[in-house]
């Protein structure tokens, strides 16, 4: 299956490398090119792309706003690139429904593969990263509104267990030996828990784990 990409920044070398890396793999196809935000929605709704590559900081419409947009609007998934590690607006991307973040001096590999991982349907974040990330992102209080009362009520005792070992960043064959279940079941809990809370992947569960208090930073 060949993955469509719309790539979006305001600097033409950098999106056209970008752009020019991916076009060159055989299972990829960059599909159009955006210089801000507005153009990146609207190259998003005219092409209908698998993943949509987007700056953060971009002119008129900055890359928070048009993730915002897509992720209510389609089913493109979400991959920010930021400067800076840890970019403080990297939180608000992952709350407007991004799947995860690259810095921009991201090895040439590492780009191809995450496309190819968020097309897939996981997350980009590698699970250190998901909780080093989620921890910063939790011990903020100004970002941390809170879950609504009794959100989680909806998942049964063991997905509620999938999703508390997901939020301390464990992978699905962790999750399985702490469990002692198949990986496949633990696949099917992620799946079950996700679609109950509405969510796009293990970034936002690890997210709504937090935000209901069912998991706390350094427990």
């Amino acid at each position: 299956m060949t993955v469509r990409v719309v790539v979006a920044d305001d600097q033409e070398l950098v999106r056209g490398g970008f752009a020019m890396i991916l076009d060159a793999q055989p299972d990829i196809d960059v599909v159009a090119e955006a210089g801000d935000g507005v153009e990146a929605v609207a190259a998003v709704r005219e092409h209908a792309p698998d993943v949509l590559l987007l700056d953060i900081r971009m002119p008129r419409m900055d890359g928070i706003e048009a993730a915002r947009i897509v992720c209510a609007e389609t089913g493109c998934r979400v991959l920010m690139l930021t400067t800076f590690d840890l970019d403080d607006y990297v939180f608000d991307a992952l709350r407007a429904g991004a799947s995860g973040f690259l810095l921009k001096d991201v090895r040439r590999d590492d780009l191809v593969n995450a496309v190819r991982v968020v097309a897939g349907g996981e997350s980009l974040l590698a699970p250190a990263v998901t909780t080093r990330l989620i921890h910063e992102f939790t011990t903020r209080p100004a970002a941390r509104p809170g879950a609504a009362p009794g959100a989680l009520d909806v998942l049964t005792a063991r997905e509620r267990e999938t999703l508390q070992l997901i939020a301390r960043g464990l992978s699905n064959a962790e999750i399985a030996e702490a469990l002692v279940v198949s990986e496949h079941t633990v696949k099917t809990h992620v799946s079950n828990l996700l679609t109950k809370l509405g969510l796009r992947d293990r970034v936002q569960a690890v997210i709504a784990a937090y935000e209901s208090g069912l998991a706390v930073p350094g427990a």
